[in-house]
């Protein structure tokens, strides 16, 4: 449904908003606060990839703040409601759920390694940097496991871990002489992937952290598809 071409004076103002603000023309701060809500949506599941760019178009042909509300009058945001309470706090996988031998080996000797863009991420990584680079970005990636497990060593070296930022991400290790920094996150999706960054760096660097503006639509997709069809069942 194109919300923009249903955005008439009469019905723009939720129920109860003052009439008067609702025909004040729209700043492009009120842009880009209706814009902020429409993305964390995206992210919490509640708008298809589709049903988002949609509403961003209007958004940006919107003139009045009452034009505006229409997009976001049921998302919980436009109503000073709480997103939803994150999931529980992700178990690290039990012995023999992951397979002890890598489904990939990313290895940097004086040397720079990448491995980034629309490609599958593999159940686990291992990653080599020894006076070398290691990038792994899965910011793009197609998850196809909802436990990834990443084992990354750097000697004299750095290896970077790149991820979207609606999953959830955990990290166990150290460092000597070095740095050894996981950015921990929790999703809200109880589907999201569960990525784990355990290692260790000797006189370097092992670092993950969410890459902004990325988000696994895949999962979100599925969800949306599982709903859909519980939906259909019981209609």
């Amino acid at each position: 449904m194109d919300l923009h071409k249903h955005a008439q004076p009469q019905d723009a103002a939720p129920r109860g908003a003052d009439t008067r603000t609702s025909e004040l023309r729209a700043s492009d701060t009120d842009r880009d606060r209706v814009a902020d809500m429409l993305r964390e949506a995206l992210a919490e599941g509640r708008l298809t990839a589709d049903e988002h760019a949609e509403r961003v178009e209007g958004v940006l042909a919107a003139k009045t703040v009452g034009e505006l509300d229409v997009f976001v009058r049921d998302l919980p945001a436009a109503h000073g409601l709480r997103r939803d309470a994150t999931a529980p706090a992700p178990r690290r996988p039990a012995a023999g759920a992951i397979p002890a031998e890598p489904d990939e080996n990313v290895v940097a000797v004086f040397s720079s390694a990448v491995r980034k863009g629309r490609r599958r991420a593999n159940r686990r990584i291992h990653a080599y940097a020894v006076f070398g680079s290691v990038e792994i970005d899965l910011s793009e990636a197609v998850f196809e496991y909802q436990q990834v497990v990443i084992k990354a060593f750097a000697v004299f070296g750095s290896v970077e871990v790149r991820v979207p930022e609606n999953v959830s991400v955990r990290g166990a290790g150290g460092s000597v002489l070095g740095s050894f920094e996981v950015h921990t996150l929790d999703s809200a999706e109880a589907q999201a992937p569960v990525i784990y960054v355990d290692g260790w760096a000797v006189l370097g660097s092992v670092e993950a952290r969410p890459r902004r503006g990325k988000v696994v639509a895949d999962i979100l997709d599925r969800v949306h598809r599982k709903v859909e069809k519980g939906l259909r069942k019981h209609l």
